[in-house]
């Protein structure tokens, strides 16, 4: 597999649709499993660690529902690589909430509820430079709402939109409490998007979770959008303002904002959220999901909207916004550009649509 291609995965069983994925990334997946460890070595997790918090995560997924866990069983063995290291790279999220001293850089998001028609939206993903070669676009099916987007490479979920109409925007936050104990965020990505039919069943199935760490999860379905932010101490909804949910690092919700952790995304993340609540009064009304893109554009000197690598950045703070997402739920259908809101004019983006429903 090459570039940021699409992969099919398909299968009636978990574990098949594990293998599906395990053997489309069979050539690079073993290389991305190697680089997400170099990174946890960098940032202070030593291999031991990993495996101990791999194998904890393994146990509660289980408990929770053990689909995902075969699943992620089965992309090991589609790809020759043994499980714990595959869920050490589902549960990233979770392990390096550990790491000491590294301030990431991290994602921006807006919804739109517009006052007539479907709810839509855009968000940059930025991440570490070096993992750009390892995440893809993905067609799954054989769950109970198939579904389409964005994912790294092993990772079951990440942001998407499924044949029911659901759409889920994916940002990180730092709480205190943050552990390697929950289901991993991007596991629960993926359960929401393969069982969610709505908002209100997308907030079931996160409220049935055990949580220990921390992001933000904006979804919408064609007639609501939401923002569910997920910590140690549960599930807060938060609802658009103005007809917008815009969204960063940082908690927004006064229950959350106390036990922020100090020192991670501010005042970056604080910084970001200001431009973009500014542009939401001063720029032209959104009528489709294209229109957002001027409000993700940043130049230098501005807060980074579109991030690129500070001079001289080594391995593990070279922090960059691999993709953009727009996510227009009504239609089932993302589209994704490898590259900055500043490159959309003149980059190629991938349109995916989902239509097949498979409820089982």
């Amino acid at each position: 597999m090459t570039g940021h291609e699409i992969i099919v995965v398909d299968g009636v069983a978990p574990t098949e649709r594990g293998r599906a994925r395990g053997h489309a990334l069979r050539a690079d997946l073993p290389a991305a499993v190697d680089l997400y460890f170099d990174l946890f070595r960098t940032v202070g997790i030593d291999e031991a660690t990993v495996c101990s918090d791999a194998e904890r995560i393994t146990d509660v997924i289980g408990r929770w529902d053990s689909r995902y866990v075969d699943e992620i069983v089965g992309v090991a063995d589609g790809a020759g690589l043994d499980p714990w290291r595959v869920m050490a790279v589902n549960a990233r999220t979770e392990i390096l909430a550990q790491a000491l001293g590294s301030r990431p850089g991290e994602c921006s998001t807006i919804g739109c509820v517009p006052e007539t028609g479907a709810p839509f939206g855009i968000q940059t993903w930025d991440w570490h430079q070096e993992l750009d070669p390892f995440w893809h676009l993905h067609d799954v099916r054989g769950t109970t709402h198939a579904y389409v987007g964005l994912t790294e490479h092993g990772m079951l979920g990440k942001i998407g939109v499924n044949s029911a109409g659901l759409g889920l925007f994916f940002n990180i936050l730092g709480h205190r409490d943050d552990a390697p104990a929950g289901v991993p965020v991007h596991v629960l990505a993926a359960a929401v998007l393969g069982t969610a039919g709505s908002v209100a069943e997308a907030l079931e199935v996160l409220r049935g979770a055990p949580i220990r760490t921390s992001g933000a999860f904006t979804l919408l379905d064609p007639t609501t959008a939401v923002c569910a932010e997920l910590s140690p101490r549960g599930v807060t909804v938060l609802s658009q303002r103005g007809g917008y949910l815009p969204h960063t690092n940082h908690f927004l919700d006064a229950r959350n904002t106390p036990f922020e952790k100090p020192g991670l995304y501010d005042p970056d993340s604080q910084e970001r959220l200001q431009l973009i609540t500014s542009r939401l009064v001063r720029y032209p009304t959104p009528e489709q999901a294209v229109d957002l893109i001027p409000y993700l554009q940043s130049d230098p000197g501005q807060p980074q909207l579109c991030c690129t690598p500070a001079p001289g950045a080594v391995f593990g703070q070279r922090w960059a916004t691999l993709a953009t997402v727009l996510l227009e739920p009504e239609h089932r259908r993302a589209r994704i550009l490898a590259g900055t809101p500043l490159q959309a004019r003149d980059g190629n983006w991938n349109t995916v649509e989902t239509t097949q429903v498979a409820a089982r």
